[in-house]
């Protein structure tokens, strides 16, 4: 299984601390740096900040020479597909070939509104990500793309650079395991991602992403399932304690006490310490699960990304 840290980017996460997150995947041996691709907070609190993830992986691409880095997900409602196409060629360039990208259909409308996108119906949003998929696989395969779509028009498009990797970058569909998302995962993707669901919804993911393939004459193998998960390890009880104190200092939950963290985490959390978190990690493994983003609440603490680095990683290899 392959582990992956994950950072909401509009988490008020500064560039010296993307910087640093990403200088200890590389030393601790994660497998990828992927940042959720927002302009603005999509919790309850507006007063944080968000660099764009897309600039800002550009930048790490130079300071890497080993692990993935890509967005999950990046909302087709924020850019033209041609741009993000041309956008992750480039990093993709910069950093030799490591680049992914994820694609999802939007989902907060407060951070569409204030930033002037359109923010359709989620029918029409799904549609448009079908769309969108088909014109980057497009502009990144073929010579000369005519597409005229119900959504995105493009006339005797020659996409040069073309990627470095072959014959694309990998692409990731976010969803929610429903039919029209796994339908397009099936069709266009290499990976789709969930979050949120326990195991055994994985495991019905899994079978109906096999489902899916079969009936696109598809080799199920070759699409991924993946998941997204908050995580909070800790050596010990006390120290997997001290983390979820600085969670509620981060996020302001004054009121909250850590035993009431503890025992209100959803099924969307990977938490406990190291042999309580492996056992999750091994209980989506066996459910089919082949890649876990570890979604880093605390992005000053490098402490966890070493530990998971150095006992979990190893264990699940």
């Amino acid at each position: 299984m392959q582990l992956c840290l994950m950072v909401e980017t509009e988490d008020d996460v500064t560039w010296p601390q993307w910087a640093r997150l990403a200088e200890g995947c590389e030393r601790y041996g994660l497998h990828g740096l992927f940042g959720a691709d927002h302009y603005g907070s999509v919790y309850e609190r507006r007063d944080q900040g968000s660099l764009d993830v897309w600039t800002v992986l550009a930048a790490l691409a130079t300071r890497t020479r080993r692990i993935r880095l890509g967005t999950l997900v990046s909302p087709v409602t924020f850019r033209h597909p041609s741009v993000l196409a041309k956008v992750v060629t480039t990093v993709d360039h910069v950093s030799g070939g490591r680049v992914e990208l994820g694609l999802g259909a939007g989902r907060y409308e407060p951070e569409h509104r204030a930033y002037g996108f359109r923010y359709p119906p989620v029918g029409e949003r799904l549609g448009m990500l079908a769309e969108y998929l088909r014109v980057i696989h497009a502009q990144w395969t073929e010579e000369n793309v005519t597409f005229h779509g119900e959504h995105f028009l493009l006339e005797g498009c020659v996409a040069r650079f073309r990627p470095l990797q072959q014959p694309h970058p990998p692409l990731i569909v976010g969803g929610g395991g429903g039919p029209r998302s796994i339908g397009i995962a099936a069709r266009w993707a290499d990976e789709y991602n969930v979050a949120g669901l326990s195991p055994e919804e994985c495991r019905k993911t899994r079978r109906r992403l096999t489902e899916a393939s079969e009936r696109h004459g598809r080799d199920p193998r070759t699409l991924r399932l993946s998941y997204l998960g908050a995580c909070l390890a800790g050596a010990d009880g006390p120290e997997l304690r001290r983390r979820v104190w600085h969670v509620l200092e981060r996020t302001g939950q004054w009121g909250t006490s850590v035993d009431e963290f503890l025992d209100r985490m959803g099924p969307g959390w990977i938490a406990g310490t190291v042999d309580r978190v492996m056992g999750r990690l091994d209980a989506f493994r066996d459910a089919g699960v082949h890649r876990v983003y570890l979604r880093h609440p605390l992005p000053d603490d490098l402490d966890m990304v070493e530990l998971i680095g150095r006992v979990v990683v190893p264990a699940m290899a």
